[in-house]
């Protein structure tokens, strides 16, 4: 063999490795973008990736999440929404509240986004109707907003005598308009007095219970993530001013909260994580009905009853799903 074809031989047998690796497939890439902080939310993202698994999916064996958090500037949502968009991942999570899945849904027309949040997709304008959504976007709820008149009146029926409420919702979140008309139409028959107060920083939250804890009866806690990433301080201010409160999803009364009427955050992450890997196999947003929750859980914690010196009537244990004791 001459030495010219030896050396054309011996560099394309090296090429072939390279060759190779080429040809295998680029790992898809999942943009999730959260309102939160990685700190705080650490659990509901573990949900969302149990949810992938689900549909046959593990990050970093064939698929890659890149994260986006706003850590409650809800301000920088907009451009880490076009910064997925630029890095041209599959599909979008936008998870945390109405204003990430608006920030997606203003960000791109042709991307895929799952989104999930407590409010009404059809009334926010993300989707047109809720069994075909059509367009690139779909999602799930936790509709935890809309019975906000239930979670009042099941507070009322544990502090029978309790006229004065304060609703806690989050300033930044837009939802927050939709939960107060609700509590108000529950509350205007009755005669109650709502006091709304609106935070966004842990220094709001801790000078919200200083300025309420003696002028209320009972409190209520608006379904947002702002209050679920806060929930170890929310509770701890809960005890610290020994004032009844109600709270959106089972979460808070697994950790110590009084009592608790909502679907459950958790399972709507991983729903969301579901719906992600449908998408990563092949099926569009635009036939993926929006999925609404089927059950709602009434969760009592009994300790935290009896240390708020709360007789909880037997009406209401009978009704709870679940009394934690």
């Amino acid at each position: 063999m001459r030495r010219r074809e030896f050396i054309t031989l011996l560099g394309g047998a090296a090429a072939w490795p390279l060759a190779a690796r080429a040809q295998q497939p680029v790992m898809p890439v999942i943009g999730y973008l959260d309102a939160g902080a990685p700190e705080t939310s650490a659990r509901l993202a573990a949900a969302f990736r149990k949810g992938l698994a689900e549909a046959g999916y593990a990050e970093g064996r064939n698929v890659a999440i890149e994260y986006r958090w706003a850590r409650n500037e809800y301000d920088r949502l907009p451009e880490m929404a076009a910064d997925l968009v630029r890095r041209q991942v599959i599909v979008i999570a936008a998870m945390g509240g109405t204003p990430t899945a608006l920030a997606a849904k203003a960000a791109t027309t042709t991307i895929p986004i799952v989104f999930g949040f407590g409010g009404d997709p059809v009334q926010t304008g993300l989707v047109a109707i809720l069994n075909r959504p059509g367009g690139n976007i779909t999602g799930v709820v936790t509709m935890n907003v809309e019975v906000a008149a239930k979670r009042l009146g099941l507070l009322h029926e544990l502090v029978p005598g309790a006229t004065r409420f304060a609703v806690l919702v989050n300033a930044s979140n837009s939802a927050a308009a939709s939960l107060t008309r609700d509590a108000l139409a529950a509350a205007a028959p009755a005669g109650w007095q709502i006091e709304f107060l609106a935070v966004s920083t842990n220094r709001d939250l801790s000078a919200a219970f200083a300025s309420f804890a003696k002028r209320v009866d009972a409190v209520m806690v608006a379904p947002e993530l702002l209050f679920v990433s806060r929930r170890v301080q929310l509770l701890t201010l809960a005890a610290r001013h020994a004032v009844p409160i109600i709270y959106p999803s089972r979460e808070f009364a697994e950790a110590g909260g009084l009592m608790s009427y909502g679907s459950s955050f958790t399972d709507m992450h991983r729903q969301v994580g579901i719906y992600a890997g449908r998408i990563l196999k092949g099926e569009k947003p635009a036939d993926l009905p929006v999925m609404q929750p089927t059950t709602f859980e009434f969760v009592i914690n009994l300790q935290t009853a009896q240390a708020l010196d709360i007789d909880v009537p037997p009406t209401l244990l009978a009704r709870a799903d679940e009394v934690i004791e």
